[in-house]
């Protein structure tokens, strides 16, 4: 389904109830839109057109005898093809941009500064998922922790450290740990673990590497641990929670908000919907049931990438609330964060 396959009276009506719903929150009825004046039709004739629209899976009825909302199908062909984006005052450009000075500020207060700004405007709760093992690596290290299981300790160049526990393979040597630890160091330093994996795995594969099979299993899981989950990689920081408890009416808005918390409790499924944004430029949203993680609270997640270096994407960061979001605001304001982010860093 698309909009062209609507008339131009279809559209206008269309277009008039998201609009009406996105202000006000309320189903949005024939008779109200007749009596507008905006629409040179009568009543019977919008009820015609509301039957069409919502045969087409664009709006429904929320219960019996109510007016029309859309859906989260019309919701996103609306934001694509026909909303007209709003432009951020010079205040917020200027707020946004003071908040997220980086002058000798480290950059996770860079972050939690910019997820503040973007709750206190927005009036959601903002979210932002940030960067752990894309930072270059001082030094690894292998542990013995008992018999069957090592630990692995990273120290990243800012001096973070982080451990992990791995599964040792049966009969490995006393000295298969030190072996490991040196032959990742030597090809760590300076390095990511993504772009050390990539090295790794290719002397691996062409047995350049000078290890015995066990210790090659040893180095493998070394750096499996810190690779292929979004979990791994990345840390979440959620601001502005208390802003969803906003303009609650009705019962049904307080089971929908707990679900959306216990979607933010969530932070492993959070940081996975989060990756797949991370991936391409520009401004991503998913609305409502377009996502498996939002199916219950009917919720929407405004995200853009942000990038450290010359096109180098890092994390993201965005706005999450109920789909009834300003889009055209809001868009505007999470692209330019992340710009104003990427610039700082």
């Amino acid at each position: 389904m698309n909009l062209n396959h609507l008339n131009t009276r279809n559209r206008e009506i269309f277009r008039r109830i998201v609009e009406n719903y996105l202000e006000t929150g309320d189903p949005i009825g024939s008779k109200f839109l007749s009596e507008q004046g905006k629409i040179n039709v009568s009543s019977a004739t919008v009820r015609n057109v509301m039957a069409d629209l919502e045969s087409a899976g664009l709006i429904v009825a929320p219960h019996t005898s109510a007016g029309r909302i859309p859906t989260d199908l019309g919701l996103r062909l609306f934001v694509d093809g026909m909303m007209e984006m709003g432009n951020l005052s010079t205040g917020e450009r200027a707020s946004i941009e003071g908040k997220c000075n980086s002058t000798g500020t480290l950059i996770d207060d860079v972050l939690e500064n910019a997820t503040r700004t973007l709750s206190g405007l927005s009036h959601c709760a903002s979210v932002v998922m940030v960067p752990k093992s894309n930072l270059a690596i001082r030094h690894i290290e292998f542990v013995p922790y008992s018999a069957e299981q090592a630990l692995v300790v990273l120290v990243t160049e800012d001096g973070s450290i982080e451990n992990r526990l791995i599964n040792l393979p049966l009969g490995l040597p006393s000295h298969a740990l030190v072996s490991a630890s040196n032959y990742l160091n030597a090809r760590l330093q300076g390095r990511t673990i993504d772009e050390a994996q990539i090295i790794v795995q290719k002397e691996l594969a062409a047995h350049q590497a000078e290890l015995d099979a066990l210790t090659a299993r040893v180095v493998e899981g070394g750096l499996a641990v810190w690779t292929g989950e979004a979990t791994a990689q990345h840390s979440l920081m959620v601001s502005g929670q208390g802003n969803l408890l906003n303009n609650i009416e009705a019962e049904a808005d307080l089971v929908r908000i707990q679900h959306l918390f216990d979607d933010l409790e969530n932070k492993k499924e959070l940081l996975n919907l989060l990756s797949l944004a991370q991936k391409g430029s520009g401004v991503k949203m998913f609305i409502g049931a377009e996502n498996n993680l939002f199916s219950l609270s009917g919720s929407s997640l405004v995200v853009a990438p942000y990038m450290k270096g010359s096109g180098n994407v890092v994390g993201v960061i965005g706005v999450i609330g109920p789909t009834r979001l300003n889009y055209a605001r809001i868009i505007p304001m999470v692209d330019y964060t992340a710009e104003v982010v990427s610039r700082n860093l």
